[in-house]
């Protein structure tokens, strides 16, 4: 994206979030009362259908909520919800031309385009790490009972070197864990089923990271036990998850991008304040052609109500903050993810380009 081709969307999405604050984002059942007179005027979407690939956790809420409460469909879109496994799958997905926008966490993302020169840019945040929201955990009656007893013990991710990873190695090293001293297999587990590969019979793995809804998931249906939350330290409120579209893409499709940010910031100001939306978000996410059953719809995000009233939310904030997401590829750097320093300046367009109030948290609980 250009720089004036950004600065001229984030000027019209700030314009978006005052009309929405004046409006009011949500109804106290969660769903969206904003008509659409109270939103800018864009043009004509270059694409009205759009291939979106996001991790279905806790992270998206508020792209969820915004499937959930027709948002999308107010600014003329239609979103082909992909569910990913990782983000390492969204990227290579996207990168083929597959998916137009993905979701998914940053270390991914600044892995590509700092290693890789990739040609991607983060458009919006998604979410900020809460207590709760991320946490290793161990299965039923293992022996391990303290952080101290995980070293050189194999611990499950989703992906080699990715969020997860970078939160552990950030965490265990306060409990004197050094990363040479840390055993990530580089065969990835996936969300869905990470708890299951952890608990069964002589697994290879004596512990897994979970963010949730997996993580609540998991102690309702395995008897997961969580050991350390990752909720500290120098992994403290920290940035998780964004929103990337590739430079051509948004060249090619600015006004798509902007009805899809509108929608998007919306949804991430009613997630970020309204409990129950996300709750019915997450209680009503389908699978292909609609399906609600739990074997088909689960892993893409869908949760029974009684995991829906415990898991822990993240807050959701708005816009994009160069100096938060610059906090990643630091500490990326401090624990080996990458060889030098990385401005994160040349896949996001600095804040102060744009007009956008700086995001002082909302209550997510």
């Amino acid at each position: 994206m250009t720089g004036r081709t950004g600065k001229w969307l984030r000027a019209a999405c700030a314009i978006a979030t005052v009309a929405l604050a004046a409006t009011g984002c949500s109804s106290g059942g969660g769903t969206s009362t904003t008509t659409a007179t109270s939103l800018p005027k864009y043009g004509p979407a270059e694409k009205t259908t759009l291939n979106v690939g996001v991790v279905p956790a806790m992270d998206s809420a508020g792209f969820f909520v915004a499937m959930h409460d027709g948002l999308f469909t107010q600014e003329g879109l239609k979103i082909n919800y992909q569910p990913e496994t990782s983000s390492e799958t969204a990227v290579t997905q996207q990168l083929g031309g597959t998916l137009d926008i993905s979701g998914g966490n940053y270390v991914s993302y600044i892995n590509e385009v700092a290693l890789h020169a990739a040609p991607l840019e983060i458009v919006a945040e998604g979410s900020i790490m809460t207590p709760g929201a991320q946490v290793i955990y161990t299965k039923a009656n293992s022996p391990i009972k303290s952080v101290s007893q995980l070293r050189g013990q194999k611990i499950a991710v989703n992906a080699p070197n990715n969020i997860d990873y970078l939160l552990d190695v950030a965490v265990l090293s306060g409990y004197g864990i050094k990363v040479s001293d840390s055993n990530f297999p580089a065969s990835p587990v996936p969300f869905p089923t990470m708890a299951g590969t952890v608990a069964a019979n002589n697994s290879p793995y004596v512990a897994a990271t979970l963010p949730e809804p997996f993580a609540s998931l998991a102690e309702q249906n395995q008897g997961m036990v969580p050991l350390v939350d990752l909720d500290q330290g120098a992994a403290q409120q920290f940035p998780i998850e964004g929103y990337v579209v590739t430079k051509q893409w948004a060249e090619k499709n600015p006004n798509s991008l902007e009805r899809f940010l509108a929608a998007l910031e919306e949804g991430q100001e009613i997630a970020d304040t309204n409990r129950n939306a996300v709750e019915q978000a997450f209680e009503n996410i389908t699978g292909p052609n609609g399906n609600t059953s739990p074997a088909v719809a689960g892993p893409y995000g869908r949760v029974p109500p009684s995991i829906a009233a415990v898991m822990a939310l993240n807050t959701y904030p708005i816009g994009v903050d160069e100096t938060r997401i610059q906090r990643v590829a630091d500490v990326m750097q401090q624990f080996g993810l990458l060889p030098s320093h990385f401005d994160v300046s040349s896949m996001i367009i600095p804040s102060s380009e744009f007009n956008f109030a700086p995001f002082e948290g909302g209550s997510s609980s």
